[in-house]
């Protein structure tokens, strides 16, 4: 008696076939976590395991190519430490035409990586990082930092900055590079890099004091005409865009590093770097305006003149405009000659 009425609530309570059902709704849920994970630009990543890269940033920050205002002590043009963040598309490090977070700022303005390293942490957590890396920094415009990279096929995207110091809040970086395409790894990828502005500093030029931007305003790329003002530092408004400030160099290597954790680290550098030449871009010189008229010297209205001076505010560089007159005089007018003795 029992057991029919055990049949028949069971008929009752579960249709015919509930069991085969459940059991498919666990498998779509199974294959559904286990598919591989969407990244930046819509595709995903299939590679069967990680991947190693070598990363090469250069700095090609010299006098002959950016000579206005080419910053030669106190501090020296020189660059931060390297910092690269491996993750998938649920984080940003850094975004063009969005506000820059606490981290960016401080890195931004003063080479403090304690809230990058923060915002990253509370990623790491929720599975949108992976790891995080840094290169010592560089003590002057030229020269190379590096260090090895692991990524895997759930955060297959790389994110990078670097401060331009001395600067206001300009830094270079990398936005979300994705390195897998498909179901491969990229083997090498070389590009240019280009300053930013973080938003959170008005200066315009390397040397500009602090001065807070309120409100913060979004980052922005640094044009050689944009900001358009002459004041400003990367202002070349002969040239159609600026020269590349730094280049990034990926390799991928055909092992895993022995130890796989964060670090500071500089290798020696690939056989393929070769010596750099600089491109030399020409600055104009630039004068202030012309000065008040001076009195007249000499007889008034027979012969007597007047001056007035300017003054050289940037002296060209490498075939660059030569500079005006810097005195100029005109005959004298009744009401501007001295007073006879």
């Amino acid at each position: 008696m029992l057991s029919t009425v055990a049949k028949m609530m069971s008929s009752e309570i579960f249709p015919p076939g509930w069991l085969q059902h459940l059991l498919v709704v666990l498998l779509k849920l199974t294959l559904s976590c286990a598919s591989p994970v969407k990244v930046a630009n819509g595709t995903a990543c299939t590679a069967r395991g990680p991947a190693s890269y070598i990363l090469v940033f250069t700095g090609r920050w010299s006098p002959q190519t950016f000579p206005k205002q080419y910053p030669l002590f106190r501090p020296p043009a020189q660059w931060s430490k390297l910092v690269a963040v491996t993750h998938n598309d649920q984080y940003r490090l850094w975004q063009e035409g969005a506000l820059s977070s606490p981290g960016v700022q401080h890195f931004a303005e003063l080479g403090v990586t304690m809230e990058l390293v923060k915002g990253a942490k509370e990623a790491r957590k929720m599975k949108a990082v992976s790891s995080m890396y840094r290169t010592a920094g560089i003590p002057s415009g030229i020269g190379h930092s590096s260090t090895e990279l692991v990524l895997h096929p759930r955060s297959p995207l790389l994110s990078l900055m670097v401060k331009v110091i001395p600067s206001p809040d300009w830094f270079v970086g990398v936005d979300s590079l994705n390195l897998c395409e498909g179901g491969q790894w990229k083997q090498e990828v070389t590009f240019d890099l280009h300053p930013f502005d973080a938003g959170t500093d008005s200066g315009f030029t390397f040397s500009s004091p602090n001065f807070p931007t309120t409100p913060p305003e979004n980052i922005t790329m640094i044009t050689s005409q944009k900001p358009n003002h002459p004041a400003n530092s990367f202002y070349y408004p002969r040239l159609p865009e600026l020269p590349p400030l730094a280049t990034i160099w990926l390799k991928r290597q055909t092992r895993l590093p022995v130890r796989q954790h964060n670090h500071v680290s500089n290798h020696i550098l690939p056989h393929h770097t070769k010596p750099q030449k600089f491109t030399e871009t020409p600055l104009d010189c630039e004068v202030s305006l012309w000065s008040s008229w001076g009195l007249c010297i000499g007889p008034c209205s027979r012969g007597g003149l007047r001056h007035r001076t300017r003054y050289i505010l940037l002296k060209p560089a490498n075939s660059g405009s030569p500079c005006p007159e810097l005195e100029e005089q005109a005959e004298c007018t009744p009401h501007n000659c001295l007073a006879q003795q």
